[in-house]
């Protein structure tokens, strides 16, 4: 399928304090890479990506790295993918206005896609119950423990359940972020974002490396 016969999509990126850096910067490089090599006839990105944070102050992800973020969530402004980064969650988890928040925006996006622990964020909302999933290898167990009903896997780089696709730990989500592009958009577009991003790809969740070709 050729990607500029393709719907434009936007991606909204929750951010929150203690983020994962790199779950956040990965995945947003990865589509907005992919936005900028795929355009509509009108020249337009294909891929947007906007980010969301619980309120309208500073975000200060991990390590102290200052964001700020496109909109708040009483903004709720629109968009089509729900992206949920990982990090410390456990604020965000106690949190019922961000919980409640994505349990509304899981319903009304075509895909919800969680970073690491992100699927901690997701499990809260109960979108998980029944489904497969997976998270950082270090708190794989303990989304098990607290959420029996999700069948949690492990050694796998992200789980595809057909509306949600989680990722393990941290690089898995740009592993996961470029497979969600070649999904949608086709994998041509997946593998120029790839080569684009001098990245090394496991194009598949047993690790096999994917071929830059196009």
């Amino acid at each position: 399928m050729r990607p500029d016969a393709i719907t434009p999509l936007t991606f909204g990126m929750l951010v929150f304090d203690e983020v994962e850096v790199l779950d956040l910067g990965g995945p947003f490089e990865v589509f907005s890479t992919a936005g900028r090599l795929a355009r509509t006839d009108e020249g337009e990105p294909l891929l947007r990506v906007l980010t969301v944070a619980p309120a309208d102050k500073l975000v200060r992800a991990r390590g102290g790295l200052q964001v700020t973020a496109d909109h708040t969530l009483n903004e709720d402004p629109s968009f089509d993918v729900l992206v949920i980064p990982g990090g410390v969650t456990t604020a965000v988890e106690a949190d019922a206005d961000v919980i409640d928040w994505l349990a509304r925006r899981r319903q009304t996006s075509a895909l919800t896609f969680s970073i690491c622990t992100g699927a901690f964020l997701l499990a809260a909302t109960g979108a998980l119950n029944g489904r497969r999933a997976t998270t950082h290898w270090e708190d794989q167990e303990e989304l098990a423990r607290r959420w029996p009903d999700i069948h949690v896997h492990t050694d796998v780089r992200w789980v595809d359940d057909g509306d949600i696709v989680t990722s393990a730990g941290i690089s898995a989500g740009i592993d996961a972020s470029l497979y969600i592009v070649g999904r949608i958009f086709g994998e041509q577009l997946a593998r120029r974002t790839a080569h684009q991003m001098e990245y090394v790809w496991a194009a598949d969740r047993t690790g096999e490396l994917a071929d830059y070709r196009v």
